[in-house]
């Protein structure tokens, strides 16, 4: 067997593309054009979004089950065509990369919102395996259409193959796919920006890697649903999953906030009375709801309760949506047993 291999077609994440350098774009990647409401209205009517997410690719007969090995989903089967949400996590159970995967049955396309740091710690595992770790200059562009590309990620959020713990779903649409396209990519259709296609993710209860911290585990997420199998075999931080699934609770749960007044940056303080309980993680201005966030509390929080963001403009009155209640975990009936040296009467 060949010994796997790493190398590098592109050292940092791509660049703005001028396909999407537009008379009134904002940014780079554009983060809108002049309207980002009516932006979310043209995703779901098929306008594509210019990402700055970074492409890997792996080759060899070995690859999935390599990948399979290191992260949290099952992966060794994946049928050409078929697309999968995996994590890895540190020893501990904390997030460090969410990772998009498609396969084509010669190449599986990575695609992460930190290509390098990924790159990095695969290319630090190297095994006598026949897998070879490219980082590429491929692009990435989001849509809630098809498009003829190298690979396309459909993401599995909707159908949640996995273990969810929300008690409902939102009515907003997420019919969401990545495409893989080549660095000379031509587009001269519709195009939207990064925060109307945030304002759609929010709504969806959609987690994106900016939603994690260091001290993240998927379960305060909710991201058992869509990137972790909780019966395949040994990963790095699977005693973790294990545990705050079957016998214990996620510390922190992540909510929707019904904001009153103007949207919040990420990383703005949430109060419960005069007591700090978590932090916004994502925010917009949605075409229907308002303003909104995704924000991470403590599993504490009474669910009834109405909450403050405060800004530097001052506090914003927020009522929260349960995402993850407060009982998520504990799944498995485990008979408390009598402590020991307890007197039965």
């Amino acid at each position: 067997m060949s010994r796997l291999s790493a190398k590098t077609c592109a050292p940092t994440r791509p660049g703005g593309s001028p396909v999407f350098e537009r008379a009134g774009s904002v940014g780079t990647p554009p983060q809108h054009y002049g309207n980002p409401l009516s932006e979310q209205k043209a995703i779901l009517s098929g306008a594509l979004v210019e990402l700055a997410s970074s492409v890997i690719t792996l080759t060899g007969p070995d690859r999935l089950s390599w990948l399979d090995s290191l992260t949290s989903q099952s992966l060794k089967a994946l049928q050409p065509g078929e697309s999968a949400e995996t994590l890895l996590l540190d020893p501990s159970g904390r997030l460090e990369h969410a990772i998009h995967v498609v396969d084509d049955g010669n190449v599986s396309y990575l695609i992460a919102s930190d290509g390098p740091g990924l790159y990095a710690f695969l290319s630090r595992m190297v095994f006598m395996l026949r897998v070879e770790v490219v980082l590429t200059d491929l692009r990435v562009v989001g849509s809630f259409a098809s498009l003829d590309a190298l690979a396309t990620w459909v993401d599995p959020w909707e159908a949640g193959p996995g273990h969810t713990y929300a008690e409902s779903r939102p009515d907003a649409p997420w019919s969401y796919r990545e495409h893989v396209v080549a660095p000379d990519f031509s587009w001269h259709g519709p195009v939207a920006g990064t925060l109307a296609l945030e304002a759609l993710r929010i709504a969806a209860w959609r987690p994106a890697q900016q939603d994690a911290d260091d001290r993240t585990i998927p379960h305060e997420l909710d991201w058992l649903r869509s990137a972790v199998h909780l019966t395949k075999g040994c990963y790095r931080g699977q005693e973790t999953i294990a545990k705050v699934h079957n016998l214990g609770h996620p510390p922190r749960r992540v909510v929707l906030l019904h904001l009153d007044g103007t949207v919040p940056a990420a990383g703005s303080a949430v109060l419960a009375g005069d007591v700090q309980v978590g932090a916004v993680t994502s925010s917009a201005l949605h075409w229907e709801l308002g303003p909104i966030a995704l924000a991470v509390i403590k599993r504490s929080v009474d669910p009834t309760v109405d909450l403050v963001v405060q800004t530097d403009d001052g506090p914003i009155a927020a009522a929260q949506e349960v995402i993850v209640p407060t009982d998520a975990g504990a799944t498995a009936n485990v008979p408390r047993l009598p402590r020991l040296g307890a007197v039965r009467r």
